[in-house]
Order: structure tokens, then C-alpha cells, then sequence
């Protein structure tokens, strides 16, 4: 280390707890008094070290203690300087009507052939191309799904104002830029992201719209090769399991990079097959000592885990259409294009959190005296009966098509981590003693008392019937 950067190392850790820490002052006290200019840069370098922010006036100051809060509103859109810059990147590869001709016909293909390839469980190959076409039609929806599985981290005070993150299989970078805007401006992050293919061109664009106190690096290797520099408060696996040879293998490689009160947040599409396999890694993995699943899925029996299909993801309200998807898909002249073939607003996704301390969103130990167990509903069938299920889908007859007049009964999928077989919340009658499962969020816990226990012999499940004789109750 240079003498001026320890001199400005030094000075800086001596100020940091007196007052804000001012480049010119700095500029100073060093040998050779150097330019406020490169001070102020020696302060960026060492800033996660130091554990400092730059505020806007360009003093530096220590992060603060206080926890990230959760969201206040749904997100709504991409933010546009995004939207922009991913603009400016396609338009410097292939031309500033990106869109159109011989360009836009690449896109749109490419598209079309990976969604396809995709849908058939085949490899994708991500060169240029590929990311170009993944960047606007994928990025959006990753950016604000992200930032909805965060906030069970931060409605419990469990994500810090200063964060070292490792983003494994980063791709174009919907949840790096997620990630960076669920932050506060007066937060500190450390982001390291792992991406081999061409995806990371998009991604170190796209992150140099992110704010100054983002220290981004990228890593072009794989998540194989990667050595990770532990410890991390956040390790993210985000729709890249579904593409490793050995899924279980790297999430266990980098839960061993995590701090002791750190989380490993792991996502997927929320199509049957992604879906269920981030379930299979994520009960592989927690019968590992002192690997906790946190949420969503719940675990509310001792020593009872869930060997159900596990199909369940989130759903949140639709997106703006950002400007690059509409100029892909208003450009299509091919007999065979459907206007909005190339917009996807959707925000449906699957996630799953671990953590080695212990933690639990729900920390519950129901006992059979007072709860029905899911494990055991077959001698329940018939009955009406008490028990406590956390909900996860959204309502899955939304947009059933049925005959005018008729209107299908809200089900829900709901688990208390028992279950060898699905479980499903019906309402045939709603009642304002039953309709917080109506109003409840994805992960919410609930009580059900008197509900009638089912067998479903066309979907092979439990249907556990919500109706006028039916109480539910919001748990904490």
C-alpha cells in the first residue's frame, strides 16, 4: 500500500467517528498535500473497507447503524435510466435503430429460439446476441422481483445498511440493479458479481447507472470456478440453478461463504419445472447441519419437511412496458408476430431463503393437540378441523374461464411443511371472519379453524374448505 493511500486511510479513521471526513481537509495533513480530487478518489477506493458513504456535498461519513426498511408501494416500472442506458448499449452494437432491418429480425429470433429451447429444458448458449434479446425481455421483471423477496429480509431487520453481496451467475443484471435500488442511498454495497458469458457486457453497462456508494466488480468465470472471498451478508442465486450441472453441489459451496447472520436468497421462473427444481436444492440442502430454510416456505412441525411437488411462486402486479420492448415489438413485420410478443411486464417468480443461525420468518412449533398436521389429513378427510398453513399462490382460478354469471371459487395453495401431497384453501363462501386469506400476502401465516377436510380425486390433493362456518386469522 502506497504511502498517501495509508496517510488518507489513517486520517480518515481518526475523523470518521468526529466528524464528516472532507477531501480537502484530508488533502491537508498528507505528505505532498495532493489534489482534494485524488483524495476524494483514494476515499471511494477504500470506502467499503472503511465502511464510509459520500454524501452529495462530497464528504464522507460512516453508514449508519439503522437496518434497510422494506418496500412502501409496489414497483411500478423500470426506472427509465435503466431503460435508457440498456437502450444506448443495444444501439452501440447494432446501430441506433437497433430495432429495425436486419438487427431487430436477429433479436426478435434469438428470442423466439432461446424461449423455445428454454421451454424444452435445453442449454442456452448466451453469446451477444443472446444477452441482447435476455436483457429486454428478462431484465424488467428481475429488476423488481428481486427487491419483493428482499423485503422478508427487511421486515424482520435482517439486511444491514452495509452489504457484501455475491451475485452468482449475475446474467444481464435484473437483480444487481434491483438489489441496488431496494437500498437507500445512505447504504453501503460491496457487490460482486460472477458471470462468465457474454451476459456481463450488459451487465457492467448497466451498473454504471448505479449509484457512488455501489462498489461493483465482475468476475467472468463460473460459478464452478469461482474462489469466493467470504464472508458474505448476501449470496445470490438468481435463475441460474435450472443451468449448473450440479445445482446442490454450488449452493453448498457458497452457503460456506456466508456470515454467520448472512443469507443465501436463490430464485427462479416460476414455470413448473425452474420452480420445483429451487425446491429440490433447497430441501437438499437444508438437511445439512445448521442449514435453516427462512422462507417462504415454512417448517411449522419439529422435525417434519415437505415432500410434496413444490410448485409455488409469487405474483405481483404487471410492469410498465419499457420503451426497448415496445421498439422490439412494434418494429416486427413478419406474418407469424402477435402484437405484445415481445413485451413481458409479468412479475411471477419462486425464491427461496437460507440462513445459518437459525432463523425462521415464522418461528413456530405447532402440536397436535391444538393443530391438525398436513402429514396425517388423510384420517382428517370428512372432518372439520383447526390448523395453521402459510398461503403461497396467489388465487389460482383468476382468469378461469367460465360461462357469464358464474364465478370460480378463490384456491389457494397453502403448506405448513408436513405435506407429502398439495394442499389447497377453497372459499365457497366469504365471510368477513374468513377473508384475511383473501387479503393475505404470499408467505403469509393464518389460522384456519373449522374448515372442512377434503380429498380431491381429479387433482390428487386436499382441499381444505374456507366457508361461512370457516374463521381465519392473521398470525404475527
Amino acid at each position: 500500500m502506497s504511502d498517501r493511500r495509508e496517510a488518507v486511510r489513517s486520517n480518515a479513521k481518526y475523523l470518521r467517528n468526529v466528524r464528516p471526513i472532507d477531501p480537502e481537509e484530508i488533502a491537508e495533513y498528507v505528505e505532498g498535500q495532493p489534489h482534494p480530487a485524488v483524495v476524494r478518489q483514494l476515499l471511494r477506493e477504500e470506502a467499503p473497507d472503511l465502511e464510509l458513504i459520500e454524501c452529495e456535498d462530497g464528504t464522507f461519513v460512516p453508514v449508519p447503524d439503522e437496518p434497510v426498511e422494506p418496500l412502501d408501494g409496489p414497483i411500478e416500472a423500470l426506472p427509465d435510466r435503466y431503460d435508457r442506458r440498456l437502450d444506448d448499449w443495444l444501439a452501440d452494437r447494432y446501430g441506433p435503430t437497433w430495432y429495425k432491418g436486419a438487427s431487430g429480425d436477429v433479436l426478435r429470433s434469438t428470442l423466439r429460439r432461446t424461449k423455445a429451447q428454454y421451454l424444452e429444458g435445453g442449454p442456452v448458449t448466451y453469446d451477444e446476441d443472446v444477452a441482447a434479446s435476455y436483457a429486454i425481455y428478462h431484465l424488467p421483471g428481475y429488476y423488481a422481483a428481486i427487491q419483493y423477496a428482499l423485503d422478508d429480509l427487511a421486515e424482520a431487520g435482517l439486511l444491514d445498511r452495509g452489504l457484501r453481496v455475491l451475485d452468482v451467475g449475475a446474467g444481464v443484471g435484473g437483480p444487481a440493479l434491483g438489489l441496488c435500488d431496494y437500498l437507500p442511498d445512505d447504504a453501503l454495497l460491496e457487490y460482486h458479481a460472477v458471470e462468465p458469458s457474454a451476459a456481463a457486457d450488459v451487465l457492467e453497462a448497466m451498473l454504471e447507472e448505479t449509484g457512488p456508494n455501489v462498489h461493483a466488480s465482475v468476475h467472468r468465470t463460473t460459478a464452478e470456478a469461482f474462489d469466493p472471498d467470504g464472508p458474505y451478508d448476501l449470496v445470490l442465486l438468481c435463475n441460474v440453478l435450472s443451468e449448473l450441472e450440479d445445482p446442490v453441489s454450488v449452493s453448498r459451496r457458497y452457503l460456506d461463504a456466508l456470515a454467520d447472520d448472512g443469507s443465501l436468497l436463490a430464485m427462479a421462473p416460476a414455470d413448473r419445472e425452474t420452480s420445483i427444481g429451487l425446491r429440490e436444492v433447497e430441501r437438499t440442502v437444508e438437511t445439512d447441519p445448521g442449514v435453516t430454510v427462512y422462507g417462504p416456505m415454512v417448517r411449522l412441525w419439529p422435525h417434519e419437511r415437505p415432500s410434496d411437488r413444490g410448485w409455488s411462486f409469487d405474483v405481483r402486479s404487471d410492469l410498465a412496458v419499457p420503451s426497448v420492448q415496445e421498439h422490439l415489438d412494434s418494429a416486427a413485420t413478419d406474418p407469424d408476430h402477435a402484437p405484445g410478443e415481445f413485451e413481458n411486464v409479468d412479475v411471477q417468480f419462486s425464491y427461496s431463503i437460507l440462513r445459518l443461525d437459525g432463523r425462521r420468518r415464522h418461528d413456530v412449533a405447532l402440536e397436535t393437540d391444538r393443530w391438525a398436521k398436513m402429514a396425517e389429513m388423510e384420517r382428517h378427510v370428512s372432518n372439520r378441523i383447526d390448523l395453521v398453513a402459510a398461503k403461497t399462490s396467489h388465487s389460482l382460478t383468476e382468469g378461469d374461464d367460465r360461462h357469464e354469471g358464474e364465478r370460480p371459487n378463490p384456491l389457494f395453495k397453502i403448506t405448513d411443511g408436513s405435506e407429502a401431497v398439495d394442499h389447497y384453501a377453497v372459499v365457497t363462501a366469504e365471510t368477513s371472519l374468513n377473508r384475511p386469506l383473501l387479503a393475505a400476502e404470499y408467505g403469509d401465516l393464518l389460522a384456519f379453524e373449522s374448515t372442512l377436510a377434503l380429498w380431491n380425486d381429479d387433482e390428487e390433493a386436499y382441499n381444505l374448505v374456507v366457508d361461512e362456518e370457516t374463521i381465519v386469522d392473521p398470525l404475527g
